[in-house]
């Protein structure tokens, strides 16, 4: 007699690119979390109106395919394309505490992460010119590049360059300030 066992309960974040900017792309994350339950997945619940939303699933499948699956139930209900990281809590957790920067000595606004759908090469940073930037600075983690701006995303020169094509084509890339990464640390925390 063989004995199936049901996959283990694992807590997730998805990150959505580019929704509910500007009156585009509107995702409202009531529909997002129902989106999310007709997956299958459970304990749905969405953080802020940016794109930001945690589960839990019994699926068993990488956080790539959990990524695909989000994109094409939200393109089939929504009717457009959304760009999806789907991060799970262990690997959250391990950014936040490689944070090459104090970010408990920081405002929220003024660290950010920008999450990277595959590790970015360090030849792709050769045309940014990083001390030409300071007191910005950025540092490449483990498929995320966390940027320091004192001034927040919207006034960072240094962001704008992180952001070129030269930079981040052919990679789903997002950025999020470091409140709402701790924000979803602790909301995929087991």
């Amino acid at each position: 007699m063989t004995k199936t066992t049901k996959p283990a309960k694992a807590k997730y974040a998805a990150l959505l690119r580019g929704i509910n900017v500007g009156g585009n792309k509107k995702v409202p994350m009531a529909e997002l979390r129902q989106v999310l339950d007709g997956l299958g997945h459970e304990d749905a619940q969405t953080y802020l109106q940016s794109g930001n939303a945690v589960f839990t699933s019994t699926t068993g499948k990488a956080p790539a395919a959990l990524a695909r699956d989000l994109e094409a139930a939200i393109e089939a209900h929504f009717g457009f394309r959304v760009p999806c990281l789907v991060l799970d809590g262990a690997y959250l957790r391990a950014v936040a505490d490689a944070c090459p920067f104090p970010a408990a000595d920081l405002e929220g606004k003024q660290l950010h992460a920008t999450f990277c759908s595959e590790q970015p090469a360090e030849s792709r940073f050769a045309s940014v010119d990083a001390p030409a930037y300071l007191p910005e600075e950025y540092r490449v983690g483990d498929r995320v590049i966390y940027l320091y701006a004192p001034n927040g995303l919207g006034r960072s020169k240094l962001g704008e360059a992180l952001a070129k094509p030269a930079v981040v084509k052919g990679l789903d890339v997002t950025t999020r300030n470091w409140n709402t990464v701790a924000k979803l640390v602790e909301l995929t925390r087991d």
